[in-house]
């Protein structure tokens, strides 16, 4: 019969394990939505029907839906996105802004972070749909040593179709290894103290000029309403962070509004409508209002093209005079220390 080990050997195993599980690198992997790779309609095609492929994005039974998708939207949607993505693209890079303010963000937080901790940990960000995709960042950061990720989708509120979505593709991502990375995943942050601090900053400078807008309103990317109906907290948590920017703002209630942008489909969406809203507020008098973005964490073609274009020119046929978009918090630093406060967090026992 074979003897137990001497206790002194256990004890030494146990320190040599302890020594290898601190020396082990953790990544941080960044998740944003994503891009087509060019805005031709072959590129924008591929994109959109992934992404409208999506379950999460369009749950409507898959052999109902898809000869639709394929047969009808697709041979002519990909034309009105790719002009979108056309009037805003990063012709200098040739990429969507998107992409290069993900890699800004990807960076910066990069910087901070190693500043702590030194090689111990790596950063790289992925997009749920096109690339750079979840699969290839989640090998990228296991060639470089990380044997444990957190997983930090890009979005504040919480929604079953952006945050789940994305958790849904790195699991994929892992069922494919033999050797599972060990992960943690980043819940919604849409509270966080950093979070909104800087959305009230962003915001405050554009009250402090000559021409402040009689109103600001805080459009949300909207969501069927059967899916607030079916427990998702989305809507929920949007009203929350504009209670929560007003309090940090010192404003009174009803100085923001709360609307809702990106209607897809017949059914009925979570509302007001943002491109309605601003038509009805127009009417009522308001000459001036600013417009923020709290769910999108950068820019992209739903605040660029959307927001910028077709929401702003629905204000000014209304009556509207003057119309302030508020840029996405993107890279600036206090976005960027709010992000690595909650990695810090997350990342509590393992660095």
């Amino acid at each position: 019969m074979a003897q137990p080990a001497p206790q002194s050997a256990l004890s030494s195993l146990q320190t040599q394990c302890d020594a290898s599980a601190q020396s082990t690198k953790v990544g941080v992997l960044l998740a944003n939505l994503g891009t087509p790779d060019a805005t031709d309609y072959w590129s924008v095609r591929r994109y959109l029907s992934e992404f409208l492929s999506d379950q999460r994005v369009v749950d409507y039974p898959r052999w109902l839906w898809q000869p639709l998708l394929q047969l009808v939207i697709l041979s002519r949607r990909p034309f009105a996105s790719g002009e979108a993505y056309r009037s805003i693209w990063n012709e200098e890079r040739d990429e969507s802004p998107l992409l290069t303010i993900t890699r800004q963000q990807c960076d910066k937080l990069s910087a901070l972070l190693k500043a702590e901790h030194g090689e111990r940990v790596e950063v790289d960000f992925c997009m749920r749909y096109g690339n750079p995709s979840t699969d290839s960042a989640v090998r990228r950061l296991q060639e470089k040593g990380c044997q444990r990720i957190l997983f930090f989708p890009l979005y504040p509120q919480y929604a079953a179709p952006t945050t789940a979505s994305a958790c849904d593709q790195l699991f994929r991502s892992l069922m494919k290894q033999k050797w599972q990375t060990a992960v943690r995943t980043v819940p919604a942050y849409y509270a966080h103290p950093g979070y909104v601090e800087a959305l009230a900053a962003s915001v405050a400078v554009h009250w402090q000029s000559d021409e402040t807008p009689s109103l600001l309103v805080a459009s949300y990317h909207g969501v069927p309403k059967r899916y607030t109906e079916a427990g998702d907290p989305y809507e929920t948590q949007c009203h929350a962070t504009t209670q929560l920017l007003q309090h940090a703002l010192g404003w009174e209630d009803g100085s923001i509004v709360t609307t809702f942008q990106s209607k897809f489909g017949p059914e009925e969406w979570v509302g007001p409508a943002t491109i309605d809203q601003v038509a009805v507020l127009a009417r009522q008098g308001h000459k001036h209002i600013a417009v923020v973005s709290p769910a999108f964490s950068a820019d992209c073609v739903e605040t660029l093209e959307e927001i910028q274009q077709q929401i702003q020119e629905a204000f000014l046929e209304a009556g509207g005079e003057r119309f302030t978009y508020i840029a996405c918090l993107n890279d600036r630093d206090d976005h960027m220390a709010a992000l690595a406060d909650i990695a810090r967090n997350e990342l509590s026992g393992w660095l």
